[in-house]
Formats: C-alpha cells, structure tokens, sequence
C-alpha cells in the first residue's frame, strides 16, 4: 500500500470519528492512527485533514451541488468523507492529478463502503471534476 493511500484512510478514520462526535478538531485525530508505524503517511494524513477542515464548508457545498437528490448530511458517513477527502484533492491540490484523486477515492469505497459506494462516488467526484476545479489533469 502506499503512503499516499494510507495517509487517505488516516484521514477518513479521523473524519469519520469528527463526524459522529459532530466536533471538526484536529485533536480527536491525534490518537486514531499509529504515527510510529506510518511517519510519512500521518504527516499527509494531517495535512490532508488540516485542509479539510479549513474548507470543509466549501467542499461540503461542492459535494451537495453535485450529489442528485442527496444532501451531504444524509449520506453515509463513510461515503461522506470519502468524497470530502477527494473533493479537497480535486480542488485544492495542483499536486494531485484528477484521476488519481478520483480512482483512490472509488478504491478506499470499495474496501470500506457498501457495493453501492463505487458508483455513488464515481458520479459526484466525476461532476466536481468536470465543473471544472481550475486544475489541469497531468494524469
């Protein structure tokens, strides 16, 4: 696995205890994943997590604008911060080509969502994506 990857799902696990605890501090993660183990992966992982939360009302509106009869909050939660992971990426990471960003996303739905999780994913990133982030995709 890569620590790119890992460092993803780092993220989803603190997001997804933020999002039960309905509390979005940086702190609930410190204690969630192994930094010994995984250095490089929980320095992205942070990262991640810290652009996240400062754009979590944009990223939230560009998940709902896209998502069909959906709101952000009904989604489930795995699935919701899945796609606030990868919409972060799509719209504020230049590093990151879009098609990466999209295909980790539908990869980490498929080890942790449901069966539906796949496609659900794949249509909202795939709408963000070609509304266009202001990125060129290097993929």
């Amino acid at each position: 696995m890569s620590s790119r990857r890992k460092a993803r799902e780092m993220c989803l696990q603190a997001l997804y205890a933020m999002d039960l605890v309905e509390r979005w501090e940086e702190e609930i993660s410190e204690h969630l994943y192994e930094k010994d183990r995984w250095p490089t992966s929980a320095d992205h992982a942070e990262d991640l997590l810290a652009g996240i939360l400062k754009h979590r009302d944009a990223i939230d509106r560009a998940i709902g604008a896209h998502a069909d009869h959906w709101s952000v909050s009904r989604m489930n939660l795995i699935d919701r911060n899945i796609l606030r992971i990868a919409a972060y990426e799509l719209l504020f990471c230049d590093d990151i080509p879009m098609k990466v960003s999209i295909n980790e996303a539908i990869e980490i739905g498929k080890a942790y969502g449901t069966r539906e999780s796949k496609g659900f994913l794949n249509g909202i990133l795939d709408r963000i994506a070609k509304q266009g982030s202001g990125k060129t995709d290097r993929a």
